[in-house]
């Protein structure tokens, strides 16, 4: 599909926007379904050099700290392998760290207290540590708050992260992403170094009108931190893996555990959490996930709304533009208000599943009223008057009267079904509650 001409020219107006309120040389906006790219808009000069050539959707930019959420994913696909847990100790995989009790799942969720960046002054001095550098700085680097006591943003535990990936497979981690992540998404404009088409970084600044051009780091051993480049394509894929991963890659199961909150980073609007390696963004009744980057000429920003697979992307060559978060959440707003996904037409079922017959109807408990149906042969319990647009519970046989919930309210408990004298399904206990038929008082059965 394509957005209308009416769509399109609002989503222009934002884009442009964030060029003209960010003062951008250089702007790529995108908004993707389903991994493929629906709207494009580039603003101004890729390279000032080149005046009036456009980013296009193959122009490549530093996408700073979006490469955390490859980072993440590498991570979580190592613990689906049980080559590693959560809730390992980093000195568990690295012999040399001094530092204790800081666990993986700590560092994916920057929640381990520790310091922002490597030792070392690094964005004073421009130049980033090498591995062996990064390593020994770990064990000298300061523990700047309680693990789990609050959100505070560690481009230090990435870099970490990394080196796990690097120890456990083998080899470098930009070697184990390509082959756990860009080679099979077909990413190929993803990597560390430069290749085609790019875009110049800048910085305007703030009382004049004269880009000044930005230094080209090398990140070194901050790679897994912020070390990617990548193009408005390649990250219109990316989002579409996010909103609906290929199981040979990452489990839907685990991006979606990847998806829940371990932290609230904004504890005052209460809009910002992290999960395991997302930043995840309340805006108008929509949950978007995804990541920002800076880095030095460069300021991106991907966004992905998982149940419409919609991506808003903003990649910008200014050091201090717009919010990017923003930018990009409202590029894809603006694409679901105007151009909503249309919804799955509902399909009958073969059969509904003779022992699920007497479970089926109105039941109560805790003095609440809940709704027990068939769809597809599969068991599922709503809450009655529960909004259309919050997920059943799904549940799955788990032995003889036994179910277990796989998805929605009371996920991973079980559901017993229990019997009178004549073999007549009596009840149910569910996550241990009583259900009955007819609403009653706690204890009214005894």
């Amino acid at each position: 599909m394509s957005f209308t001409d009416e769509t399109s020219r609002a989503l222009s107006a934002r884009a442009l926007t964030a060029q003209t309120d960010g003062r951008v040389p250089g702007l790529a906006a995108g908004v993707a379904r389903k991994g493929r790219l629906e709207w494009f808009r580039g603003v101004g000069s890729r390279d000032l050099d080149s005046p009036g050539d456009a980013p296009d959707a193959d122009t490549q930019y530093p996408v700073a700290s979006n490469s955390k959420t490859f980072t993440a994913v590498a991570i979580m696909a190592l613990r689906d392998e049980g080559r590693l847990d959560l809730d390992d100790t980093v000195d568990e995989h690295l012999s040399d760290s001094s530092h204790a009790r800081v666990t993986i799942r700590q560092l994916l969720s920057h929640t381990s207290g520790m310091q922002r960046e490597p030792v070392g002054d690094v964005f004073d001095t421009l130049v980033m540590p090498t591995r062996e550098e990064l390593l020994a700085g770990w064990s000298t680097a300061e523990r700047v708050g309680r693990p789990h006591d609050r959100w505070h943003y560690s481009n230090l535990g990435y870099a970490v992260l990394g080196e796990i990936i690097s120890r456990l497979d083998g080899c470098t981690w930009e070697e184990s992403i390509r082959r756990r992540l860009l080679e099979p998404l077909e990413l190929t404009r993803t990597g560390t170094t430069p290749t085609g088409r790019s875009a110049k970084g800048y910085y305007v600044p703030p009382f004049v009108d004269v880009p000044v051009p930005e230094p080209v780091l090398e990140a070194k051993a901050m790679d897994p931190a912020g070390g990617l480049l990548s193009t408005p394509t390649d990250l219109a894929r990316w989002g579409g893996f996010i909103a609906d991963p290929v199981a040979e890659i990452l489990s839907p199961d685990t991006l979606e555990e990847m998806c829940q909150p371990q932290v609230m980073a904004d504890t005052v609007g209460w809009t910002s959490a992290w999960g395991l390696g997302f930043q995840l963004v309340r805006h108008e009744e929509r949950t978007w996930v995804g990541h920002t980057g800076g880095w030095p000429g460069s300021v991106t920003g991907v966004f992905t709304e998982r149940s419409s697979a919609t991506t808003g992307l903003i990649l910008m060559n200014n050091s201090a533009p717009v919010p990017p978060a923003a930018a990009a959440i409202d590029l894809g707003t603006i694409s679901l208000e105007r151009e909503p996904v249309e919804a799955e037409p509902w399909e009958p079922g073969a059969a509904v599943p003779e022992e699920l017959v007497p479970l089926l109807g109105h039941w109560y408990s805790e003095g609440g009223h809940f709704l027990v149906s068939v769809r597809r042969g599969t068991l599922e319990i709503r809450i009655a008057g529960q909004p259309k647009e919050q997920p059943p519970s799904v549940l799955e046989p788990d032995g003889v009267d036994r179910y277990r919930t796989v998805s929605g309210r009371e996920r991973g408990e079980l559901l017993r079904v229990q019997r009178d004298a004549k073999g007549a399904v009596s009840h149910f206990n569910w996550a241990t509650y009583r259900f009955t038929r007819e609403p009653l008082a706690f204890g009214e059965w005894l």
